[in-house]
């Protein structure tokens, strides 16, 4: 029995007895959240000390005693599961993470949810959780806008893969210039001779999706080509496009489609059945671009013309400028805009010279 008792991992509720506190004042201490500071510095010390004795999450918790780092990077992703299937769109974010964590000489710290995918929290249970790392590195579409806020206002160090705006603060953030490479995209369907390219624009008005809209407008005016909101089509549901949808926009003179691809894929495999169908021929009858990455794109897909994030190289250079947040406390936030890569695909080519009465609408 004693030496069962010797090998019993010891919990916060032994280090409560012997630096007499209670435990919720051992875990507030712990997990470092923004209600531990709450706590006098005798005793925040004071368990620190006890769990050092014990042997309690040395790794984090004697370093904290001594005032030093843990040298510990975190990932955290708003998404309700880690990205482990190569096919997954964050998946290269992953791996691009982890190798530069590990050449910058730290350990990697994922973050999993502790609540429902759909109450998912950085602040779950009112600490901040990732304060166990030294900083962390943020990624996902359905972020909480408010949880970011927070982690300003804490001056806790993180980057996110990905542009995004809070009020009350900045973010330091790594992302893909969509503006530069969907302006250069119009620009090349203007010189095969379009002149109106329909956008087909994702609902959630979010900061990629405002870029690209700004990306198409610039595009536009670069060209020497007219403005008309009426080419701008935002998508509720990716079903609508169909292929008689799309005959009547070439009926009413469009001959090139720019389509942003949704987080599900649903509309980049609408347009792969337009084109099965046979009522609409890329680019024949009709160019077409992506702006951006299918999510599920595999080897055996389309080779839709494209632009493609530097996926990896966007994570590395996310943890790079973690590292150079951390050996300057006292920052202002860091921003660092990738170019994308251009996919020439098969998907675009000339504007057809003209309209047999079959295209009419």
């Amino acid at each position: 029995m004693a030496s069962s008792e010797r090998r019993r991992r010891p919990t916060q509720v032994d280090i409560a007895r012997r630096a007499g506190v209670s435990q919720a004042t051992v875990s507030l201490v712990i997990s470092g959240g923004a209600a531990s500071d709450q706590i006098a510095e005798a005793t925040r010390r004071a368990v620190l000390t006890a769990a050092e004795e014990l042997g309690y999450s040395a790794n984090v918790a004697a370093r904290s005693l001594k005032g030093g780092r843990n040298h510990l990077l975190g990932l955290y992703t708003f998404e309700p599961v880690f990205p482990t299937d190569q096919r997954d769109f964050y998946y290269p974010f992953l791996l691009g993470v982890e190798e530069e964590t590990a050449a910058q000489g730290y350990d990697l710290l994922l973050f999993s949810s502790v609540t429902s995918a759909a109450d998912r929290s950085i602040y779950a249970g009112g600490a901040n959780r990732l304060k166990l790392a030294d900083g962390c590195v943020l990624l996902g579409r359905h972020v909480r806008r408010e949880e970011l806020t927070a982690l300003v206002k804490e001056d806790f160090p993180f980057v996110f893969i990905g542009r995004r705006e809070v009020e009350g603060g900045e973010i330091s953030y790594v992302a893909a210039d969509y503006v530069s490479a969907t302006a250069q995209m119009v620009a090349r369907l203007a010189a095969l001779g379009h002149r109106r390219i329909l956008y087909l624009r994702a609902a959630q008005n979010s900061e990629p999706t405002q870029d690209r809209t700004a990306g198409y407008r610039r595009g536009l005016a670069e060209a020497g080509l007219p403005f008309d909101s009426a080419l701008i089509r935002t998508l509720d549901d990716p079903a609508e496009v169909t292929g008689a949808r799309v005959r009547e926009w070439i009926g009413s003179g469009v001959t090139a489609l720019l389509a942003e691809p949704t987080e599900d894929d649903r509309l980049v495999a609408a347009l792969a059945a337009v084109d099965r169908s046979g009522l609409v021929r890329f680019p024949e009858d009709c160019s077409l671009a992506l702006l951006g990455d299918p999510p599920l794109w595999t080897g055996e897909s389309r080779d839709w013309t494209r632009f493609s994030l530097p996926r990896v190289g966007m994570a590395r250079e996310a943890v790079r400028l973690l590292v150079e947040l951390l050996a300057q406390p006292a920052h202002t936030a860091r921003r660092l805009s990738v170019p994308c890569e251009f996919v020439p695909g098969d998907s675009i080519g000339p504007a057809p010279a003209g309209r047999g009465p079959e295209w009419s609408a």
